[in-house]
């Protein structure tokens, strides 16, 4: 809690307005035209991508939102559609190119592509985005450290 306290007094400082709330990893802030992704979420926690898949080709037909990009790409992924997954991540990015699911999602591809370089360049912008520190961040130079161990 007292990390907390710190973090809106040093935001409080740099005179920022407003305050996001937390979100989940996936996600970006919060739209007016964003859909539900709660079924897309416990499909992906359960490991069911076929179920999330499922779902979000519905979804990705109406909504050209970045949250519904990164998480289409990250079942492809899983999904074993490695150049479909990274066309999904750059439309999310090319819609918000601070999105830090996308940016830790596309960093984790290039971990498993071997482009070990080009995922270090998500991470340093994931790096910029996260001041105190995100999941995203922590993920991705997790799958970093661990691709240059084992290599």
């Amino acid at each position: 809690m007292p990390n907390l306290v710190l973090r809106w007094a040093f935001v409080g400082l740099l005179g920022t307005a407003t305050i996001a709330p937390a979100v989940k990893a996936a996600d970006s802030l919060p739209s007016g035209d964003a859909p539900d992704l709660t079924k897309v979420r416990w499909a992906i926690d359960a490991k069911n991508y076929n179920a999330a898949l499922a779902e979000l080709k519905a979804l990705v037909v109406t909504y050209q939102q970045p949250d519904v990009y990164s998480l289409m790409g990250f079942v492809l992924r899983k999904t074993g559609d490695r150049p479909q997954a990274m066309t999904y991540y750059r439309k999310a990015l090319d819609i918000d190119p601070r999105h830090k699911g996308a940016l830790e999602y596309q960093g984790e591809l290039y971990v498993e592509l071997g482009q070990i370089d080009r995922a270090k360049e998500n991470l340093a912008k994931l790096d910029g985005l996260c001041w105190f520190g995100c999941e995203e961040k922590d993920d991705l130079k997790a799958a970093i450290a661990h691709a240059t161990k084992h290599k």
